[in-house]
This record gives C-alpha cells, sequence and structure tokens, in this order.
C-alpha cells in the first residue's frame, strides 16, 4: 500500500532509493519528509518528478524501485530536482540468475473459478466478441475493405443481432517487399492470425491481385493455422474488374459468412479461457507505483483462475529485463528474452538510433527520466506469477500463465502483435491520458492518477490514482480484474463505446520498402 497523498508530499519506494517521488508540486525551499529523510528542494519540482535524498557522484549510479534507473551525470545534491540534466543511462551488467523467483502458483480450485458469458469457439480459446473481419492482404486493398464494411455494417450487420460488429482491418504493407523472408512471413502469420482470432467468427480477405503478399502464398505458409478446409473467403479487386465491382463481390461474400456467425450465442465459459494484452501508453512517473501494479494484481488473479496474460513492448523493459529472467520457469525461456533484447540492441544501433530514445515528450513531462526508469514501472503489469513462455511477434499463444511477446514499444503495433497471438482483450494503463482502442479486441483504459481519470472520463474505464489517495494495490486489482470479467462478458469498454479501434490495426515492418 501507497502512503495517501494527504499524508506526505513525496514518496521513497524502496529503502535504497536515492529519489523520492514527488506526490504534489514541491515549492523551492518547502521542507519536504520522505523515507526518514527531510529535504528541501532547491527548485520548484512537479508532480511525479524525483528529488534527490542523499549525494550522487557523477558517474553513480541512481535507484528507484531498488532498481539502477540511469547514472548521474554531474554532482547531485539532496533536495535536486533529478531529471534529464542531471541523469542518464550507461552501461549496466545486469545479473538474470534465469528462475531464482520463480513460485508456485496459487491456483483457484476448479469448482470455485469464475465464469465470463463468452463465445465458444471450436478452435483456439473462447471469444469475447462475435465479429465479422474484413482483412486486406496489401494497402492497395484498403479503400475497398473500408467500402465494403460500410455498406455490410448498414445493409446486412441489422438482420444478424448476435453478431457484434463487422471490422474494417487495413495496413500500409503487402508489396514493396521481398517475397520470402521474415518481413513477408510476420505479415502473413499476424494477417492469420487475426482471420482465426477467437473474437473473429467469420473472415474475408481482399486483396488487389499483383501484390507481393498473394493470397494463395498466405494460405500456403499458414496453412497450420488457417487449416486446410473452412478456408476464409477472398475477393481479388483485379479479377473482379475494379473496385466497384469488388465492393460488390465483398458485401456478397460477407453476406455469406453472417447467417453462421449469427449462430453463435454467449454462454458461461471459464476466466481461465480468456487472454489478456497488457499495455501501457502515455505512461508517467506514477504508471509504475499504481496503475501498473494494480495491473499486475489483477494478472495475478487471471493466471490463478487458469487464464493468460501477455506482457510485450520489449524496448519498454530494457533494463528491467533481469526480473523477468528471474522469473522464468526454465533457462531456455529466460534465455530466449535475453535474445530478444540482444537484438533489439543491434537493430537500434543499425539504424542510428538508441532505446534510451523511447521515453516520449510525454513521458519525461510526467517524469521519467530514462528508459530503465521506465521499464522497471511497466514490468508491474506482470504481476508476480511465473513467466511461462517467451514468443516472437503474433506468434500463437499456448501457453496458460504469463507470458512473453516481442513487439515494438509503439502501442498499435505491439497490440497488433498480441492479438494475432490470441488476445481476446487489452488492460491499458496510461498516465497522460491515451485514447487507444482495438477492434475486434476491446481494450481496458486504466488512468494512474484521478486528475487524468476525471479530466478525460470518458476514456478512462478504472482510476488507479486512488492508491495515492489511500485506496490498496489490491483494492485497485479487485477491480481491474471484475471490470475485465464485465467487459468480456460484453460491456462496452469506454473506447469501444465511441467506436475507437479500426486505425489502431497496424502489423509490424522490420525491413526495407523497395
Amino acid at each position: 500500500m501507497f502512503i495517501g497523498i494527504q499524508d506526505t508530499l513525496a514518496l521513497r519506494l524502496h529503502p535504497d532509493d536515492d529519489v523520492a517521488i514527488a506526490l504534489a508540486p514541491l515549492a523551492p525551499g518547502q521542507p519536504v519528509d520522505a523515507g526518514g529523510v527531510r529535504i528541501r528542494p532547491g527548485a520548484a519540482i512537479g508532480a511525479g518528478h524525483k528529488v534527490a535524498l542523499r549525494p550522487v557522484a557523477p558517474g553513480q549510479p541512481v535507484r528507484r524501485y531498488g532498481q539502477v534507473i540511469g547514472f548521474a551525470t554531474c554532482a547531485i545534491a539532496p533536495g535536486d530536482h533529478v531529471h534529464r540534466h542531471n541523469l542518464a543511462v550507461g552501461e549496466m551488467a545486469l545479473d538474470y540468475q534465469f528462475g531464482a523467483d520463480v513460485r508456485p502458483v496459487p491456483y483457484v480450485p476448479l469448482e470455485e473459478r469464475r465464469t465470463f458469458a463468452g463465445y465458444r469457439r471450436l478452435r483456439g480459446r473462447a471469444g469475447t466478441r462475435n465479429t465479422i473481419a474484413i482483412i486486406a492482404t496489401v494497402n492497395c486493398a484498403a479503400h475497398t475493405v473500408r467500402r465494403i464494411a460500410e455498406r455490410a455494417r448498414v445493409e446486412l450487420l441489422p438482420q444478424f443481432p448476435n453478431v457484434t460488429d463487422i471490422v474494417a482491418l487495413t495496413h500500409k504493407h503487402g508489396c514493396a517487399m521481398r517475397d520470402s523472408g521474415m518481413e513477408l512471413d510476420m505479415l502473413q502469420r499476424t494477417l492469420a492470425g487475426f482471420a482465426r482470432h477467437p473474437n473473429v467468427a467469420g473472415a474475408l480477405f481482399v486483396g488487389l491481385g499483383c501484390e507481393v503478399n498473394q493470397f494463395d502464398s498466405l494460405l500456403a505458409q499458414q496453412t497450420a493455422r488457417l487449416g486446410d478446409t473452412d478456408l476464409p473467403l477472398y475477393v481479388g479487386i483485379q479479377a473482379e474488374g475494379g473496385v466497384a465491382a469488388a465492393v460488390e463481390a465483398g458485401v456478397r461474400a460477407v453476406e455469406q459468412l453472417l447467417p453462421l456467425a449469427n449462430t453463435f450465442r454467449r454462454e458461461p465459459l471459464p476466466v481461465s479461457e480468456l487472454a489478456l494484452a497488457l499495455q501501457c501508453g502515455g505512461s508517467d512517473s506514477f504508471s509504475g507505483m499504481t496503475a501498473n501494479p494494480a495491473l499486475g494484481y489483477a494478472v495475478d488473479l487471471l493466471v490463478a483462475q487458469g487464464g493468460t496474460a501477455v506482457l510485450s513492448e520489449t524496448p519498454e523493459v530494457y533494463g528491467a529485463e533481469h526480473l523477468l529472467t528471474r522469473r522464468a520457469v526454465s533457462r531456455e525461456v529466460g534465455e530466449k528474452l535475453v535474445r530478444q533484447i540482444r537484438w533489439w540492441e543491434a537493430y537500434t544501433a543499425r539504424e542510428g538510433a538508441e532505446i534510451d530514445n523511447n521515453p516520449a515528450p510525454g513521458n519525461k513531462a510526467g517524469g521519467l527520466t530514462t528508459i530503465f526508469e521506465k521499464s522497471l514501472g511497466a514490468v508491474a503489469k506482470g504481476g508476480s506469477t511465473p513467466l511461462q513462455a517467451v514468443y516472437d511477434y503474433a506468434e500463437p499463444v499456448t501457453a496458460s500463465g504469463l507470458v512473453f511477446m516481442d513487439t515494438p514499444g509503439y502501442d498499435p503495433v505491439s497490440v497488433t502483435g498480441q492479438v494475432a497471438g490470441g488476445c481476446t482483450l487489452v488492460a491499458f494503463t496510461t498516465g497522460r491520458g491515451s485514447c487507444f482502442g482495438f477492434k475486434p479486441a476491446p481494450s481496458l483504459k486504466i488512468a494512474t492518477t484521478s486528475a487524468t481519470y476525471y479530466h478525460m472520463r470518458d476514456d478512462m474505464d478504472v482510476n488507479a490514482g486512488r492508491i495515492l489517495e489511500g485506496a490498496t494495490v489490491a483494492q485497485v486489482g479487485h477491480e481491474i480484474f471484475e471490470r475485465i470479467i464485465a467487459v468480456a462478458s460484453g460491456e462496452p469498454s469506454l473506447s469501444e463505446a465511441q467506436g475507437i479501434g479500426e486505425e489502431e490495426f497496424n502489423p509490424w515492418l522490420i525491413g526495407a520498402v523497395m
């Protein structure tokens, strides 16, 4: 439990920390007590920002959460504001200790486990929505896909009340790339993951006809996922004679899919069949203190029910990955995560970038200084249960419990991979106020502060800022868990109620565009 904002002005999160976090704006010279230390800020310090509790010499590590968040670039005195002007990343050797912190999962007995009202699918996990997906094989088909969806929603959907939605999934890729290799394989497994997603009752692919990402190639390469019977439907624009004709053919194809989709009904299903994507975006310094730990508590509750949670955003666990490898159920699982970290180091270096470029201007304005600090807060979303598996981008998630998927930190690309892997809903923490939604998987927004929650009341589903006002992490974690079950059972999340979520579909493009 964190001390309420009414009781203290700054909070020391761990006895080893060199800094405290301002819970409210601090004025120059204002006496502040934190963790048994009294200081006077030398300058104004904003809420969420760090104030030094003891001197730190140049080049020495600075700790928050009991972990290194960076190194002093100049002498830091007690009361100093600690931020970009005096703190930066540096070389750091992490001790991975594979499996050192693995502990048994306190599984809930089968007869006591919770249920949600979901859709039973013949393959894969149960669905939380009953959607028809219209998927572009290439950007050239994007307009056609949108027109098919627009018409089908108006002309057909009202006749099929058990179908949740008709979703247009378009993207900017599919051509000007190699006709084989990692880039095409990643795109095809992403698209196949949506076609066979538990929230999708039927899928239609639409292509131009001359693109690199040929529909026949997708079927051949993704047979294990798509199967060899009951295949998705396909409309080719060139084969149909142009856009107008392809739109007509697409509407008729959707009409074929709807009767079967309409036969699905919600029924009580075990919570163990839920797969939850874990995300944070627009993070601030409070993310690692309120929303992320509370979501982590909800993840522990979900895993205890036999469910699955998928942590991702590899550049945003950088510098904190040792906390995950310590929870890996095997050395093999931990080493796969480390290999992904090393790939990102090489990838960013090759592109002339640094992983520490990751904290965005909004993150820094909210008090986050380095990627180490951001990552240490971000991994709290994963709770405390063992790390069961590590997956590549958009790879089918088959394990239960907490798992990790390699994705970029950019939210639309990351969630696209998680949902392609089978996640049926998204829990998204935000400090600055992200408006993220994602179809066909509903997205819950969890605000880190009451200020953000009330300022963006139509977008924030849960107020984790109550933790700063006296509520416990457990109390807010239970609230998140209950909201997960409610939304999985059909209650719209606030982003979903506003129709947000089609534009966020964004498959990861790694290779050269030619």
